[in-house]
């Protein structure tokens, strides 16, 4: 997940930069889990590695935030290099 924020967020995190953490917590409520984040430069503002069961959690979490007003995202489904090959391959899938 790609991430911008809003006006309202860069004050929100400049006045609690805590937030970030307490955000983290909240995706894994919702059925998610940050397994990596990084500030970075350029159009947007941070990337998000989040794991999830389904992109329907993702949908969730990417609707619930966005609806506060403090970012904005853009989400990008992925799966592991092994899992692709076992699904081209027809191979089945392991835990």
């Amino acid at each position: 997940m790609l991430s911008s924020l809003t006006d309202e967020g860069r004050k929100t995190l400049k006045e609690r930069p805590e937030r970030l953490a307490e955000v983290n917590k909240e995706v894994e409520t919702m059925g998610g889990r940050v397994t990596a984040q990084y500030a970075i430069l350029g159009g947007y503002d941070f990337v998000n590695v989040i794991e999830a069961p389904s992109n329907e959690v993702i949908a969730r979490i990417s609707v619930e935030l966005g609806s506060r007003g403090t970012l904005s995202m853009t989400t990008y489904p992925a799966m592991s290099v092994k899992a692709f090959t076992e699904m081209l391959s027809g191979s089945p899938k392991e835990g």
